[in-house]
């Protein structure tokens, strides 16, 4: 299901910028990544390497590995005597003009020695602690550092990267909620699952990547036409796999009283040349293959249900929970708490469901550097929040089980 390890033509990659902000770019051979005021670099030098590396931009058609930084490099700073007391916060400690720094670029010195230029012309720099002076080199390595990171687009990175892009988009469906709402289901290989997935294919992408090329996932959906789910072009998936894993069907689909209306096929005399007959042959198979995967949902014993939707949960999982196995859990997520504990009321007073819980999801980044290890003062408040139950077998004549 997976990508090899190194980078070939045609993958998908996520380029790291130093300023930390993530692009993402599809690899051609003849292709140019263009990342504005860093540069740019033919997108073929990457292929044959490994993910994860960073590379310094030299040139349009050279780049260089750079070494990672080891742990001594950081250095220790437990012990520190400065304070910033003594800095007047202004721009004339910066003797170095804009128009210094242009001739230094076109006279070819390099971004480290313009950097030590500015830290050796700064009155104020030996006056800073050195957490001040770390803080400083990394503003002016995300300036002025022609460095790039080319990460592997998983299920975490590309997560992270949208939610950072637009998490509005993404009803806020951080990378921790995700991993939550997939633990919760026990999605594994072989397993049949229906998801309703309204947060631009990212769940999808979770579930076919535990699925692992087997077992069948069901999408359903507001729009007749297969839906063309943007997060899966993150991934370097098998299409094979991936078509042989996934359906979908509309909502109106899944009723059993609905009949689609299908055109009656055209006389044969009306049939004359070889493009009609394809039209009409592939129209037949169309229609032939929707109703399959109706009949493949009516059939039932879905091992799992995981919606992330805008519609309102309890309506969803009562028209699905007919086509789920008993033992089937169900897990859905939603920005707001309230939908959520309203469907978990509704669950609690049925007993075809078993421990209905709302979740929070919590998480927060730290930095990890020596003596200075501390959590992250600005990340988003929120992963939104996670409702699990557990369907379960319910027999009139069973009135408690030991």
């Amino acid at each position: 299901m997976l990508s090899p390890d190194t980078i070939q033509a045609g993958h998908t990659v996520l380029v790291r910028m130093p300023s930390g902000e993530q692009k993402s770019v599809k690899l051609e051979q003849k292709g140019q990544i263009s990342l504005g005021k860093f540069g740019s670099f033919k997108g073929s030098l990457l292929f044959g390497h490994p993910y994860g590396l960073t590379y310094e931009i030299l040139s349009p058609t050279e780049i260089r590995v750079m070494p990672p930084k080891r742990l001594d490099d950081f250095g220790d700073v437990d012990a520190t005597a400065e304070t910033n007391e003594l800095i007047v916060d202004d721009t004339t400690s910066q003797t170095l003009t804009h128009d210094e720094i242009e001739k230094l670029k076109q006279a070819g010195m390099g971004t480290e020695a313009i950097i030590q230029a500015q830290i050796s012309q700064h009155s104020a720099f030996e006056l800073k602690t050195a957490f001040s002076k770390d803080k400083y080199k990394k503003r002016k390595e995300a300036k002025f550092l022609k460095a790039v990171t080319v990460l592997e687009p998983t299920l975490f990175t590309v997560a992270e990267h949208l939610f950072n892009k637009d998490h509005t988009k993404m009803r806020d469906l951080r990378s921790d909620a995700l991993a939550h709402m997939l633990t919760l289901s026990n999605v594994a290989p072989g397993k049949r699952v229906l998801v309703v997935d309204d947060v631009s294919g990212l769940l999808v992408a979770g579930i076919l990547e535990r699925l692992g090329g087997t077992g069948r996932l069901l999408s359903i959906t507001d729009i007749e036409s297969p839906p063309s789910y943007s997060a899966l072009t993150f991934f370097n998936y098998d299409q094979t796999l991936v078509s042989s894993c996934l359906a979908s069907l509309n909502w109106a689909m899944t009723d059993r009283e609905f009949t689609p209306f299908v055109p009656p096929p055209p006389e044969e005399k009306d049939v004359r040349t070889d493009r009609q007959r394809q039209r009409v042959s592939k129209r037949a198979q169309a229609s032939k293959e929707v109703q399959d995967v109706r009949e493949d949902l009516w059939s039932g014993d879905f091992d799992a249900l995981l919606v992330a939707s805008v519609h309102e949960p309890h309506s969803i999982i009562a028209h699905l929970a007919p086509y789920l196995r008993p033992s089937a859990p169900v897990v859905v997520h939603s920005p707001y708490p309230e939908p959520l504990s309203r469907a978990q009321a509704l669950l609690r007073a049925d007993p075809s469901w078993l421990g209905p819980t709302v979740h929070a999801p919590w998480m927060r980044q730290h930095q990890a550097l020596p003596g200075r290890t501390h959590p992250m003062m600005s990340m988003s408040g929120t992963g939104g929040y996670v409702l699990s139950a557990t369907k379960v077998y319910v027999h009139r004549f069973v009135q408690f089980v030991c």
